[in-house]
């Protein structure tokens, strides 16, 4: 469904050794360094530009909140929605200060929003709905595999809008309550753990909430394990609405060459199908931050990521992915600008026993 290229990497020495000439110490600049070459790699021009960047929050109910996983009720992913529109939750704060365009999308949240509620000066509103929540996963399918492709094709679109628009890098969130017994479930599919190695507290439930819902997410596992035979199963079985679209908009980034920041444990849960489906398109994500939710850095560890922030946060949105936009353009902006040892007539500052290209 997706064509992804894989990047051609023929010229990473080179870009190495771009920035192993600027007027630093080999490696001084940290993640910064490795975040430059990746935008380099991804973008393939000598001098490397962010344009447009843009957040995507995607909303969708889950059967399994109203199975007591949550401390909020399943009514917050509708009030939070609304929240969004308004301008009032953090993603919203924190794109406003760092300068991402938001859109908000309705995935498939149980109540829609009305006309008049649709409205916002905060960025755009889709409606994109698969269904009005999805099913109880611990009892059957959440839902069906033509809904699962419905979402992928309606993410594309929306992809594709947006980069019409010069948009080349996006940065993912989401809201639902209950998503993280999705996230967990997600997991558990793709590495055959079980239930208890991937559920956390999300919200913050009490201990009682907390065995309870990793007896239900294992129940969901052992009744639909033989059938999560790869991503697409997987979202039918135990996904979100929120988390098919999170997926598609993954693989549609990629497919157009752009850079992905990824958030927390639920868009993470989404990667990690997303990379299932599609190896290639790793090399496109950039990895927010280390969440505070139990799993997410089993996750990290799977993809080989290494997020650039760990602030202990554990709030979902894209809160923390729109917090490493000024990462990602110091990370393109030192690589523009930053004189050479040449440009600036510095002896270069080369550690005993290495040579040029020792970060590599």
């Amino acid at each position: 469904m997706f064509n992804i290229k894989s990047l051609d990497k023929s010229n990473q020495a080179s870009i190495q050794h771009v920035i192993n000439q600027k007027t630093k110490p080999l490696g001084a600049l940290g993640k910064l360094e490795s975040l430059a070459l990746q935008v380099a790699l991804v973008q393939n021009q000598a001098k490397l530009a962010i344009s447009s960047p843009t957040m995507l929050v995607f909303a969708g109910d889950h059967g399994i909140a109203n199975e007591g996983v949550s401390i909020a009720p399943q009514a917050v992913t509708r009030q939070m929605l609304q929240n969004f529109l308004a301008g009032g939750a953090a993603v919203n704060v924190f794109c406003r200060q760092t300068g991402f365009k938001l859109g908000l999308v309705d995935a498939g949240i149980v109540k829609p929003l009305t006309a008049p509620e649709q409205v916002t000066n905060q960025g755009d509103f889709f409606s994109c709905r698969l269904g009005a929540g999805t099913r109880a996963f611990h009892l059957r399918d959440a839902m069906s595999l033509e809904q699962v492709e419905q979402g992928l094709t309606q993410a594309r679109t929306l992809v594709n809008h947006y980069q019409a628009q010069g948009c080349n890098l996006l940065a993912l969130g989401e809201m639902g309550i209950g998503n993280t017994s999705s996230a967990a479930a997600i997991l558990a599919a793709l590495t055959d753990l079980e239930a208890k190695d991937c559920v956390g507290r999300g919200t913050g439930i009490s201990d009682d909430a907390l065995e309870h819902k990793v007896r239900l997410v294992q129940l969901a596992l052992n009744t639909h394990r033989k059938k999560m035979k790869d991503a697409k199963a997987i979202l039918a079985a135990v996904g979100g609405f929120e988390i098919v679209m999170l997926t598609g908009a993954i693989l549609a980034a990629a497919e157009q060459g752009m850079l992905v920041i990824i958030d927390g444990f639920i868009v993470t849960a989404a990667a990690l199908l997303a990379v299932n489906m599609h190896p290639e398109c790793r090399d496109y994500l950039i990895f927010a931050h280390n969440s505070a939710e139990r799993g997410h850095q089993l996750m990290l560890s799977l993809l080989n990521a290494e997020p650039i922030l760990d602030l202990g946060m554990r709030l979902g949105e894209g809160s923390g992915a729109a917090l490493c936009l000024p990462m990602v353009e110091a990370a393109v902006n030192f690589y523009n600008q930053m004189a050479s040892f040449d440009d600036a007539k510095v002896d270069a500052v080369v550690p005993a026993n290495a040579n040029d290209d020792s970060a590599l």
